[in-house]
């Protein structure tokens, strides 16, 4: 049977790169330990991404372009200023991985069917997979203020019934932080670990705003700071006017959602209504002999 050319060039560059992939393999086991500490929930596959470290190693890559300080400024926001270096490096190693991955499957592919637009369609989702990894941080960052949000508008009213009730700011706040679970009550607890281990609060306050990066949070934080300097009875105001207005931020944004929510549901509603037509017509069809 003949073969094109252009076909055995594939072949040899698949044949290349799947050497060139093995050998990276064996020699990437440095990088083990380094990818234990990731969540398996939220990094699948964790034990593969040693592979894209040794990857980007021999490379040379610089962490440096200004996709990647964009992504660093998502990942400060998710993980900490702290931890943002570890957590670049990866997700641009998970990233790579699963990315040059589904490149070989795709080669493998062609070398199985000779097919070059299975080939193609391979190689398109080995670069979707390289930017679904990349955005998913933002992704994760969207959930995290939602979730934050949900409790901003409870937060805000014990704050301001603790404050109005003469508890001092830093006293209501650690009891508002205890009161509850989720992202926001977390955050808090963190300031009020801060403060503990001798942060200055007004530090501790403004790292906590950092972390949150939601224009609501951040102005309720300038509010804190601000009554701290001012007094309690400046505070109490100002915390009553804006858990007034989360309250009914909170209610259109439920409005909102529920709009979404049964638009979601028509796709779903047409999918099955073209499928009953279908059922319907093709046995009448059928019948009629068309």
């Amino acid at each position: 049977m003949f073969i094109p050319v252009g076909s055995i060039v594939m072949l040899l560059i698949g044949t290349l790169l799947a050497f060139i992939f093995i050998i990276i393999t064996l020699v990437s086991g440095k990088y083990d330990e380094l990818c234990k500490p990731l969540d398996k929930k939220e990094f699948p596959l964790r034990e593969t991404y040693s592979i894209g470290c040794k990857i980007l190693e021999i490379i040379k890559y610089g962490y440096n372009s200004k996709s990647d300080r964009k992504l660093r400024k998502s990942i400060e926001i998710l993980y900490g200023v702290k931890y943002s270096d570890y957590y670049l490096r990866m997700i641009m190693a998970q990233r790579i991985t699963f990315a040059v991955f589904l490149l070989l499957v795709a080669f493998a592919f062609y070398a199985i069917t000779l097919e070059i637009v299975g080939f193609f369609i391979l190689v398109m989702f080995s670069g979707l997979a390289y930017y679904y990894y990349g955005d998913r941080v933002n992704k994760n960052i969207e959930k995290r203020e939602q979730e934050m949000m949900k409790d901003y508008p409870e937060v805000l009213s014990k704050l301001a019934l603790l404050t109005n009730a003469g508890m001092i700011l830093r006293d209501a706040w650690e009891n508002v932080a205890f009161s509850g679970e989720g992202v926001l009550f977390d955050e808090m607890k963190k300031v009020v670990v801060d403060i503990q281990n001798g942060v200055a609060e007004i530090d501790a306050f403004f790292s906590f705003s950092m972390r949150c990066s939601i224009p609501e949070i951040k102005k309720f934080t300038s509010t804190l700071v601000q009554g701290m300097t001012k007094g309690n009875h400046e505070l109490v105001m100002l915390l009553k006017e804006q858990s007034k207005e989360a309250w009914e931020a909170r209610k259109f944004n439920v409005k909102i959602q529920g709009e979404h929510a049964k638009s979601k549901l028509l796709i779903p509603i047409s999918l099955m209504f073209l499928g009953i037509l279908v059922m319907i017509i093709i046995p009448i069809f059928s019948n009629l002999g068309i």
